[in-house]
């Protein structure tokens, strides 16, 4: 699930992405991109989302959280 915000700045867009792909990884399997957009600005991108990130996307991630959740106990 890609997740956008409307802020003023662009580093408010970039830190409220980060904050959103933060709370999600702890909660997740699957790692937490924050892909910067031209005209969105940033936003947060879940992994599990696609099998592997297209190129196009891949290209523009600027930070990447892992999941926190694991199988293994």
């Amino acid at each position: 699930m890609a997740t956008q915000f409307q802020c003023t700045s662009t580093s408010d867009r970039y830190f409220a992405a980060l904050a959103v792909a933060e709370c999600r990884a702890l909660h997740s399997f699957f790692d937490q991109h924050i892909v910067e957009d031209r005209d969105l600005g940033y936003f947060a991108l879940d992994g599990g989302d696609y099998n592997a990130l297209p190129a196009h996307l891949a290209a523009r991630v600027v930070h990447t959280i892992h999941g926190a959740m694991s199988d293994e106990f």
